[in-house]
């Protein structure tokens, strides 16, 4: 079983964010202020659970997730990310330094540190809803698509519409006949604009390989960033960079949920141990992204923690040892200074000459 888990700060158009869709009316606006998924595969079966924290006028909006099989839905537990940050979380240590940095007396007067441093069948019809039901404050369809244009007229007669650009990037996933689950997100009190954040969905499908889509990300206008948790049997990596900058590790180590407890991971992974790779990666020109996130095994299972330092100088009895490299040095001058004058003074003075006193002459 693989989990991913994906944090972003992804304040965008309304119609951009990391996996999925967002689609309100011409008179609205919604921001994703934050998107976490939890994505699992077991070699054959993957699942999604996503949780959004929106926020903007909108009365509602549509959430379009395109899904290469047709998916079933159901309400998610919030738990499991708090514990996915929870075994990824980094560790914090002190480091000490021992010569004064600009922070330190006597260049600033403070003896403190300088802090933390730190993934289709085709459908006959253009459009068939294949599914539709009521989840707490969601009415969730799932779709089937041949053609953006048809996706669009089952949005208008919802009363959304589709931006030209996001019909564009659907397009790769109709030609390879993905289907989407669409979702009217509304407040659950009628009248607010939809804000705050919203029950977690899970979505699950047939799939051969594990693949968290990442594509239409190319709409947003502002830089993305993706963290991205994945536990398996080993140590995970993406193919490949999709646009963005090399990704990066965060963390890497084997956990037992079980013995923790980590209850809701408990129940992903059936209380099984998983190896936990957190992964991070920037996408500073979004428009260059170029497909979606595949994951695969990396040759070995190199364990590995990130480290957040808080760097302090070093003390001995409260005083900056550094101040006793020269303390130490006068003190030293002066005790051979005191041993060499003690030396003279125990040293035996020598008798004087004898005064030579010439015979007398006669």
């Amino acid at each position: 079983m693989l989990v991913s888990l994906q944090l972003g700060s992804l304040i965008a158009p309304a119609y951009a964010c990391g996996c999925g869709a967002m689609v309100v009316n011409r008179d609205s606006r919604v921001e994703v202020a934050r998107e976490t998924s939890a994505v699992g595969w077991d070699g054959s079966t993957e699942q999604i659970v996503m949780q959004l924290s929106v926020r903007g006028n909108a009365p509602d909006a549509a959430w379009i997730m395109p899904v290469p099989h047709r998916a079933t839905v159901e309400l998610g537990d919030a738990a499991l990310f708090t514990e996915l940050r929870a075994i990824t979380a980094p560790v914090h240590e002190d480091r000490h330094y021992f010569w004064p940095r600009d922070e330190d007396w006597p260049f600033r007067g403070s003896d403190d540190g300088a802090g933390d441093r730190a993934a289709a069948p085709g459908a006959a019809a253009p459009v068939d809803v294949v599914g539709r039901e009521r989840l707490g404050p969601f009415d969730v369809a799932r779709l089937t698509a041949t053609d953006p244009e048809a996706l669009e007229g089952w949005l208008r007669e919802n009363g959304f519409e589709l931006p030209d650009r996001l019909a564009t990037a659907l397009r790769p996933y109709v030609e390879q006949k993905w289907e989407y689950v669409a979702v009217r997100l509304a407040p659950e009190k009628r009248g607010a604009p939809l804000s705050g954040t919203l029950e977690p969905l899970r979505l699950r499908f047939a799939s051969d390989r594990l693949v968290y889509p990442m594509r239409l990300s190319e709409l947003a206008t502002t830089p993305q960033t993706l963290d991205l948790y994945v536990l398996a049997d080993h140590r995970m990596e993406p193919s490949g960079a999709i646009g963005g900058r090399p990704p990066k590790v965060a963390y890497a180590g084997r956990v037992d949920p079980a013995k923790e407890p980590y209850e809701a991971l408990a129940a992903v992974t059936g209380d099984k141990p998983v190896f936990v790779t957190a992964i991070d990666q920037y996408f500073p020109s979004p428009e260059r992204i170029d497909g979606d996130h595949e994951l695969r095994a990396t040759a070995e299972d190199t364990p590995y923690r990130t480290v957040v330092y808080r760097d302090t100088l070093l003390t001995w009895g409260g005083m900056p040892v550094w101040l006793l490299v020269p303390l130490g040095g006068a003190v030293a001058v002066v005790v051979a200074l005191l041993l060499v004058a003690r030396a003279r003074r125990r040293r035996p003075v020598a008798p004087p000459p004898p005064v030579f006193t010439p015979p007398p002459l006669r």
